[in-house]
């Protein structure tokens, strides 16, 4: 059995599908259905079910999906194993930030492809939270705090910002002098985040509240320095707003603890050598470029 049949089949159970294997692959809907039909015709059953949603799994397909993921891992790992050490081939399948991908992790990538001529390289550029093990990525770059997970996370990097608002807003409705205030103030946020402040050795967590939220840091920098609330943005969003003076650092005196830039990976004995290999070389691109977040220290 050809194990690039096997791959795909994995991947269409995992994705749900037909149309989002093929996605997830990159390859045409016409090549996943000829690979499905060969791994079905050697077992000589059924494994998915085709419906107008897409592709449940039968009994068998339950089964059998398990030991092909396990064997397709094994695979992967024998041929890391025997190949050159500097060889790399395969996919790589990398989510990103859109806010910060393009800019500062695309050009490692670039290189990592150079370095590699048989290595294929898949990124996707999303704000939006990604679910690693269900979305079929080998590791995903994130920047900031990790929340609890059993994803295994590796830092290669710092990670700058700080507590911002425009003198307008300031003027309107005053400066958050301690953690306490935050709450009688408009938060520009993602989500329903917390933030984090130090108080001398300490870390105090405080639950914003605003009625204005964008899942891009660009577009909260926009929001806050149009006078709208006050937001807790990295240094290379706002170190231009903050110079020009559009935006001014406020409750300087309690800093956000250290964050990070991380490289993070569903959970296993060890990272495939295509995430190692992305790993260090995003570590050293941190370390040749110490204000890769910005100058507004």
């Amino acid at each position: 059995m050809d194990i690039e049949d096997l791959q795909t089949f994995v991947a269409v159970a995992d994705a749900g599908g037909v149309s989002a294997g093929a996605r997830r692959l990159g390859v045409s809907k016409s090549i996943v259905s000829r690979r499905l039909f060969r791994v079905e015709a050697e077992l000589g059953v059924q494994l998915l079910a085709r419906t107008t949603r897409g592709a449940a799994l039968t009994e068998a397909g339950i089964t059998f999906r398990d030991h092909a993921a396990r064997a397709s891992a094994e695979i992967d790992t024998a041929r890391e194993t025997i190949l050159p050490t500097g060889d790399l081939r395969g996919r790589l399948r990398v989510a990103m930030p859109l806010t910060f991908g393009p800019t500062h992790f695309a050009p490692v990538l670039a290189e990592m492809a150079r370095q590699h001529p048989k290595l294929h390289i898949h990124t996707s550029y999303n704000d939006r939270f990604v679910d690693l093990i269900a979305e079929g990525f080998d590791c995903a770059i994130r920047a900031g705090y990790l929340q609890d997970s059993n994803l295994i996370a590796k830092r290669v990097g710092p990670f700058h910002g700080k507590l911002v608002a425009s003198p307008d807003y300031i003027e309107a409705h005053g400066s958050p002098e301690t953690v306490d205030e935050i709450v009688n103030h408009q938060a520009l946020m993602q989500g329903t985040e917390t933030w984090q402040f130090m108080d001398g050795d300490r870390i105090v967590t405080v639950q914003p509240q605003g009625r204005f939220k964008a899942d891009n840091a660009m577009a909260l920098a926009a929001a806050a320095a149009a006078g709208l609330g006050i937001a807790w943005l990295p240094d290379c969003i706002i170190h231009e707003y903050v110079a020009s003076g559009a935006l001014v650092p406020v409750m300087t005196h309690y800093p956000p603890p250290a964050a990070g830039v991380y490289v993070v990976r569903p959970p296993g004995q060890h990272p495939a050598r295509k995430v190692r290999v992305l790993t260090e070389m995003l570590t050293e691109h941190f370390k040749r470029n110490p204000d890769l977040w910005g100058l507004d220290r």
